[in-house]
């Protein structure tokens, strides 16, 4: 299968190896990953905070990078951008009077999935361990984010792939579907809510029992990982893709504070995080 890849303006920016890491995943089950050129925001943030004019030629572009490529279906490492793409994308086209727009905005988006969506429901991966390779022998819990809980009823994929890694210590999240705080913007816009959301999410992550966090949206752990360095606390934030593209060749190293990278194949770096294909 050709899967094209659209990596989100956060991963892009600030966690770029969480796209290589999916990259690998899906290259490990024998896929070609394809970059659609031109791609960039998906306009959630301009949305979000009412720009609905501005977020129209931001939709365009994404439709133009989606729509001059050929692939079979598209994927992302955020459940929030992809519920973007589908809930948001053509509702402001056609309000902004686009309806061309509109129908291939939602064509795109009925063809682009969330990653763990693709691995269980296209690509029939239920068993991390047996299907993927992945190997992570340390304790983990689980922090579900909204948009993928609420608006694409992800349910417990995310969670039932990092449980079925190879060694894994899996710890249940007390009151997991309650918000981290973050919602993009709000986290600026309402900065003392978003922080005490933060600190209820993080207490529960100490009484898990788990050390690191892990989700499927890196601006949830970002927040997170930020909020328990500035308390610091024992508590590190890594994204699932990182997790399933961790194997005993090249495993996911956590002496030391996790970012969310991976070295180039072949080497081992002093840096925290590694994985292979």
């Amino acid at each position: 299968m050709r899967i094209a890849l659209f990596a989100t303006c956060i991963v892009d920016a600030m966690y770029p190896k969480v796209a290589l890491a999916t990259v690998r995943i899906l290259e490990r089950l024998g896929h070609e990953v394809v970059f659609p050129q031109g791609q960039g925001c998906c306009s959630q943030m301009h949305i979000n905070s009412g720009y609905f004019e501005d977020a129209v030629p931001v939709i365009r572009n994404h439709v133009r990078a989606f729509t001059s490529t050929d692939y079979d279906v598209a994927v992302a490492p955020s459940g929030s951008c992809v519920a973007s793409l589908g809930h948001q994308q053509p509702l402001v086209a056609r309000q902004c009077g686009d309806a061309a727009l509109a129908e291939d905005a939602a064509m795109v988006a009925e063809n682009t999935y969330e990653l763990s969506e693709l691995l269980v429901d296209v690509l029939g991966v239920t068993d991390s361990a047996a299907q993927l390779g992945s190997w992570f022998p340390h304790p983990v819990t689980y922090h579900p984010s909204c948009h993928g809980m609420r608006l694409l009823g992800l349910g417990d994929r995310q969670k039932d792939l990092v449980r079925s890694v190879e060694e894994i210590e899996f710890h249940e999240l007390p009151d997991a579907e309650e918000c981290c705080g973050f919602g993009g913007t709000f986290s600026f816009k309402n900065p003392d809510v978003s922080g005490a959301m933060a600190d209820a999410k993080l207490r529960n992550i100490v009484d898990s029992g788990a050390s690191l966090c892990t989700g499927g949206d890196a601006s949830c752990l970002m927040h997170l990982g930020g909020a328990a360095s500035k308390r610091k606390l024992d508590v590190q934030t890594v994204h699932f893709a990182e997790i399933l593209a961790s194997t005993r060749a090249n495993p996911l190293i956590v002496d030391g504070p996790v970012e969310l990278s991976i070295p180039q194949p072949g080497r081992r770096s002093a840096a925290p995080v590694g994985a292979t294909r």
